[in-house]
């Protein structure tokens, strides 16, 4: 396995440094993609000793992942680690994805968060658990949280998925479209982690948008299918 970690951030300059020398001592390269940042995130990440993509303006998360994938793409990596800059992902637990997708050979493994009532914001709280039940059940996947965006996937499966979303749906896009293709997903329980900070997810419009987006993904977009 030759594994790339791929990070998107927007104005994560207090954290990224510390992700990105985490990230290193378990994988062979770290890609930031710096979504359009004011504060210095990509000059951090870039002295932190990752590779720097500069997007001019902020555009989401989707769309700086896709950007990252162009790049990626035209290495050599046979992974691809997906974690945000915030540090919400631990780079201590990266390897117990690492060892599950290198065991399994699954097309992805997904970082699944435990979630736990007193230790998270109420809102995330009931957005995760119901959003990940209604969105398992209509994706017809085994999972217990299909938003979390610490993930490791095969880069042969990536090159064939049409990927298009531009914010926090990609998460769902991803999962859905690996379900059509019949597509082994692994999982690792990770540390579900929250801090103080104002996350820039929105509970209620992001948990609505990617139900009805699981929907259109998964009965009325084409492509994505085959075997992997």
């Amino acid at each position: 396995m030759k594994v790339c970690a791929l990070v998107p951030a927007y104005n994560e300059a207090r954290t990224i440094a510390t992700v990105v020398h985490g990230a290193t001592a378990h994988v062979a390269q770290v890609l930031v993609v710096d979504d359009g940042s004011t504060d210095g995130t990509g000059e951090a990440a870039a002295a932190a000793g990752a590779d720097v993509m500069r997007l001019a303006h902020n555009g989401g998360k989707g769309t700086a992942i896709r950007a990252g994938l162009s790049q990626v793409f035209a290495g050599t990596a046979t992974h691809v680690l997906f974690m945000d800059g915030d540090l919400q992902h631990r780079p201590q637990e990266i390897p117990a994805l690492l060892a599950e997708a290198a065991a399994t050979g699954a097309a992805m493994v997904i970082g699944e968060r435990v979630f736990v009532r007193d230790e998270m914001p109420a809102s995330r709280y009931w957005a995760n658990v119901i959003g990940s039940w209604a969105l398992a059940t209509l994706m017809g996947v085994d999972l217990t949280d299909t938003q979390s965006g610490f993930r490791v996937v095969r880069t042969d499966v990536l090159r064939q998925l049409p990927l298009e979303a531009t914010g926090y749906e990609f998460e769902t896009e991803l999962v859905v479209k690996l379900a059509r293709r019949g597509a082994q997903i692994a999982r690792v329980p990770i540390k579900a982690v929250y801090g103080a900070e104002k996350s820039k997810i929105r509970p209620v419009r992001d948990t609505t948008r990617n139900i009805i987006l699981a929907l259109v993904y998964r009965f009325f977009r084409r492509g994505g299918r085959g075997p992997a």
